[in-house]
């Protein structure tokens, strides 16, 4: 994989930087929430800013469908993303756009309006991004979350100017290369959550890829059903399991061990303080569901993460929103932090409910990378190319 970064660009004073960020934020009441994604691409801008660069931000808020929606505009976020960077930052439509940029100061920086108002936006419009092109020198992709979008400032813009890759897009591919790239094996990957319907394809192409995939939550339900085990009431699409057997073959194929829960936490009903016991996955009492993996399990998933050199996880092992149905998932990432912090063990996180079970766990800042990106890292780990990656691997024009 090879890509440009800031790393590359010098004289930067005076260039008209085009900057794709996702600050896609959280809002309430017309006030940003929660304002991870801006502090996460602030390095970018402020380093572009610092060395003189006319910094102009692109980025998407909601679904407008190519129609301006007030509630979807992203002024309101301007003043999140001036508080972050303790920073004066415009904003602008982009009918003034022009203007707004031949006032910039260097180490200015500007907030263009939603990118998704504009109807050539997610068709890929080359006029679209020709006209984005016509506002800069150079263009920079920090939005790896939306790079999995073939859209006109993700995709189309780095054809029209020279592209690089911003500082958390660069930090985020280099990690992902580290963790299904060019790995340091073994390579054990968790996989977890509630339907396989909705990981065929990652689980597809892991397992031609790492020596483990420890499959967890109510998927691992579907596979012990698929191989003759009675779950009971528990989550399970009983209809896949012609497709679980095949993951099963392929992985047979490929010398990968399909990891399975021995024992199993069941209850009568999914709630808070429901009376739980633990019991081997073959003799789940009748009615009963499985919510989580058994002490058994846990101590089977340490043992793989023991003799993994990289590690990487999606999705929990069990209903981990409610206790006691957290304990796997929490142990699992505990031990996993643990290996990582001393230096043992590269991991690599992501997708939506791993970030929230790794933060309930207390670990998300101990591993190696969490990426909050969702359907980007997904498609990553599925094998799939991503338009805004390989726009960045082109090189752009120039």
């Amino acid at each position: 994989m090879s890509f440009k970064t800031l790393d590359d660009l010098t004289e930067l004073a005076g260039k008209r930087a085009l900057v794709r960020v996702d600050i896609n934020v959280p809002m309430q009441d017309g006030r940003v929430t929660d304002a991870t994604r801006i502090e996460r691409v602030a390095p970018t801008i402020e380093e572009l800013s610092g060395k003189g660069a006319k910094v102009i931000l692109l980025a998407h808020f909601g679904r407008p469908k190519g129609k301006v929606v007030a509630e979807m505009s992203l002024k309101p976020v301007a003043a999140a993303v001036e508080e972050v960077l303790d920073h004066r930052v415009h904003f602008a439509t982009l009918d003034e756009a022009e203007a707004a940029i031949s006032k910039m100061a260097d180490g200015d920086v500007l907030l263009l309006e939603n990118t998704r108002f504009e109807p050539g936006e997610e068709k890929n419009d080359s006029d679209l991004a020709s006209r984005y092109a016509s506002l800069g020198d150079l263009y920079v992709n920090d939005a790896f979350s939306a790079a999995h979008r073939a859209h006109a400032s993700t995709e189309g813009l780095a054809h029209k100017l020279p592209a690089y890759a911003g500082r958390t897009m660069q930090t985020e591919l280099e990690a992902l290369q580290k963790g299904l790239g060019d790995p340091k094996r073994p390579v054990v990957a968790i996989v977890g959550g509630a339907k396989v319907s909705t990981k065929i394809d990652l689980l597809t192409n892991l397992v031609k890829k790492v020596d483990a995939v420890v499959v967890g939550g109510g998927m691992a339900n579907t596979f012990l059903a698929a191989n003759g085990t009675d779950v009971q009431a528990s989550l399970c699409e009983a209809e896949l399991g012609q497709t679980a057997r095949e993951i099963e073959a392929e992985a047979e194929k490929a010398g990968c061990s399909v990891v399975l829960p021995v024992d199993a936490v069941v209850a009568g009903e999914f709630k808070a303080g429901a009376p739980s016991d633990t019991v081997a996955v073959d003799a789940v009492p009748e009615g009963q569901m499985i919510l989580d993996a058994g002490p058994q399990s846990v101590e089977k998933v340490k043992s793989w993460i023991e003799q993994a050199n990289t590690l990487i996880w999606n999705g929990p092992l069990g209903a981990f929103e409610i206790e006691p149905f957290d304990a796997a998932t929490v142990a699992a990432a505990r031990y996993a932090a643990e290996r990582t912090r001393a230096g043992e063990l590269i991991s690599v996180a992501g997708g939506g409910d791993t970030v929230a079970a790794l933060n309930h766990a207390g670990v998300a800042g101990d591993f190696t990378y969490v990426s909050t990106a969702g359907g980007a890292f997904l498609e990553w780990m599925e094998g799939k190319t991503l338009p805004g990656v390989k726009a960045l691997e082109d090189g752009g024009k120039g």
